[in-house]
């Protein structure tokens, strides 16, 4: 039979440690500077150690100003508003918008409409017919090797 002892325990350094005497308030020590020199970075007001730790327990209460100003730095006495008593409604008889009508499309025959061909999906492209190319298939068969490619 073997001396081992179960998994995690050891005989090795077992004995209780004496605690070290501290301050009770170097635990805080850390924290409280890096908090003082991250307020000063934002110019904001920095606090004390008793307020720190008051702060991370959640009992401080930070001391707030009023942020609004007391005496408004805009005019109150000037008033822009129009004084006129009677506002004439718009009517429908001068149509609605300024805008003109687009002219409507038109074929005018210049050139040779052969067919339509698809390019991907749904999108749809007219195949015209080229003076060297009267029926138009040499555009087709560069619209079918596009779509393959």
């Amino acid at each position: 039979m073997t001396m081992h002892l179960q998994r995690g325990l050891t005989t090795l350094n077992t004995k209780k440690r004496k605690a070290s005497k501290r301050k009770p308030d170097a635990y805080y020590m850390d924290g409280w500077r890096s908090q003082n020199k991250f307020y000063k970075q934002k110019n904001l007001p920095t606090m004390t150690l008793d307020e720190y730790i008051d702060y991370i327990h959640g009992v401080y209460k930070p001391k707030t100003e009023p942020r609004a100003v007391s005496v408004p730095w805009h005019h109150t006495e000037s008033n822009y508003r129009r004084e006129s008593p009677n506002v004439p409604s718009h009517t429908s008889n001068n149509g609605i918008g300024t805008a003109t009508k687009k002219p409507s499309m038109q074929y005018t025959g210049e050139r040779r409409l052969v067919g339509i061909a698809m390019m991907h999906k749904s999108n749809l492209v007219p195949v015209f017919a080229d003076d060297d190319d009267k029926t138009g298939s040499k555009q087709a068969t560069e619209i079918a090797q596009m779509r393959r490619n």
